[in-house]
């Protein structure tokens, strides 16, 4: 693949562990121990995707989140504590596009990156309904990776993206948690509330009221469905 990964964490052992697992999957792995080390990092090396760590010295993983958000829109894999719940739905909030708790397989860590990397370079994540999705005021323009509502272009990661324009290419039609993770996030196995807060993000972007939302709306029991404004 090729692609340039950034690992941030202050555990030189984890560290070694994840680089060396990254780079027998073809991948080039720079190393920071904190904050300010991370952010340096990124400006230098501009990577493809960022491994953070949550618990940091000197700046913590949030605030690094959310000062990587602030630069672009590059994938984040988060490492957080098995306890750290509360934390971990603020870094998907923040924008991170996927998890893994400590402790963590290597390898799963690994799977992990090499399945988000394919889907921030995947030209268009479905190929239904052709490049442009359009549901009233709001448009997707899935060759561009272009989503806009009333004309304003929306501040979408990549997960959003690919979730908005999943649901926009299968209207009307009710999936489960775990299908929208296998579809979305490449994903056989994971943490269904992965999608509950991405979907709850989405909301906030693509719903006049997110509270009572019309287009993403949930199906008690299975999960959620997309209706068109029309």
């Amino acid at each position: 693949m090729g692609e340039r990964v950034l690992v941030v964490d202050d555990d030189s052992t984890v560290s070694d562990v994840v680089r060396r697992y990254l780079e027998h999957a073809g991948l080039t792995v720079t190393l920071a121990a904190d904050g300010p080390q991370a952010l340096a990092a990124f400006e230098r090396e501009r990577p493809d995707l960022v491994v953070l760590d949550l618990m940091l010295p000197g700046l913590d993983g949030l605030e690094v989140c959310r000062r990587l958000r602030e630069r672009g829109d590059v994938p984040i894999v988060m490492l957080t504590a098995l306890g750290d719940e509360e934390d971990r739905v603020l870094g998907l909030r923040l924008g991170a596009d996927d998890y893994v708790t400590k402790p963590f397989s290597p390898r799963e860590l690994a799977l992990r990156v090499q399945s988000v990397l394919r889907r921030a370079h995947r030209a268009a994540p479905v190929d239904e309904g052709g490049p442009a999705l359009v549901d009233g005021e709001l448009s997707v323009d899935t060759a561009r990776r272009v989503a806009t509502l009333r004309g304003v272009e929306l501040p979408l990661t990549v997960r959003e993206f690919d979730l908005l324009a999943f649901f926009m290419s299968h209207p009307g039609r009710a999936f489960h948690r775990a299908e929208l993770l296998e579809a979305v996030w490449d994903w056989t196995f994971g943490d269904h509330s992965t999608v509950t807060v991405h979907v709850r993000r989405l909301r906030e972007k693509v719903e006049d009221d997110p509270a009572r939302p019309t287009r993403i709306v949930t199906v008690w029991g299975v999960g959620y469905r997309y209706e068109m404004a029309g």
